[in-house]
C-alpha cells in the first residue's frame, strides 16, 4: 500500500487572486492538468465571492476559526460553523461568504461530476477501509495509526489511490478526532 503523508505547515501556499485568502493543495488527481478530484485545506481571510466552479461537486468542513456564512439567493444559506461537519454543494452555484468572526480554515474535496464522487465523514474511533477508493485523512485531534505503525497527529494527513489505500485506521485514545474523504468513481456510487 501507498500512503502520501503531509503536514499542514509544508503543503504549498497558492494566493488567491482576489486577495481573500490562500489555498494549500494536498493533492490533484490526475495530477497536470484537469482534475477528477481534488484535496485541499483553504484560509479564507476576508468577506468575499466564492468561485462558481462548472461541473464540480464540493464539499467543505470548517477545521479552525469562527466560520463562514455562504450565501447565493435562493440556492445556499448555510452557515459553516461547527469544526468537523461537511456541508456538500453544487460548485456551479457562485457564492457569497462571510465570515464569522476572524480568518476561518476549511478542509475542501471537488469531484468533477459524472467522473468521482466524495463522502466527507468526521470520524472518531478505529475504522475499517475499502481498498477500492481513493481517500484522504485529516488529523483534527489526537492521533491515528497507520497500518505501517507510523502515527499522524494534528494538523497531519495521508492520502491514497485506489488499491493502495490503509486496511485499517486505528484510534489512538478518547481525543481522536480525523476527517475521511471516501473517493469513489461515481459509476460505484
Amino acid at each position: 500500500m501507498k500512503l502520501t503523508c503531509f503536514n499542514f505547515a509544508e503543503l504549498p501556499v497558492s494566493p488567491w487572486r482576489n486577495g481573500g485568502g490562500e489555498t494549500r493543495e494536498i493533492t490533484s488527481q490526475p495530477p497536470g492538468g484537469e482534475f477528477d478530484w481534488r484535496a485541499s485545506i483553504a484560509t479564507i481571510a476576508q468577506d468575499g465571492p466564492f468561485s462558481a466552479f462548472n461541473g464540480i461537486d464540493r464539499s467543505i468542513t470548517l477545521l479552525e476559526g469562527d466560520g463562514v456564512h455562504l450565501y447565493s439567493a435562493g440556492q445556499i444559506d448555510h452557515g459553516l460553523q461547527k469544526i468537523g461537519e461537511p456541508f456538500a454543494f453544487s460548485g456551479d452555484v457562485a457564492l457569497d461568504a462571510k465570515l464569522l468572526g476572524g480568518s476561518s480554515q476549511d478542509f475542501n474535496i471537488m469531484t468533477r461530476r459524472g467522473r468521482q464522487t466524495a463522502q466527507v465523514q468526521r470520524i472518531v474511533e478505529t475504522i475499517g477501509l475499502s481498498l477500492q477508493h481513493a481517500g484522504v485523512l485529516y488529523v483534527l485531534g489526537g492521533e491515528w495509526q497507520l497500518p505501517d505503525g507510523k502515527r499522524l497527529a494534528i494538523r497531519q494527513g495521508c492520502w491514497w489511490l485506489p488499491g493502495e489505500g490503509p486496511l485499517r485506521l486505528i484510534a489512538q485514545g478518547n481525543d481522536a478526532v480525523a476527517l475521511w474523504a471516501d473517493i469513489l468513481p461515481a459509476d460505484l456510487a
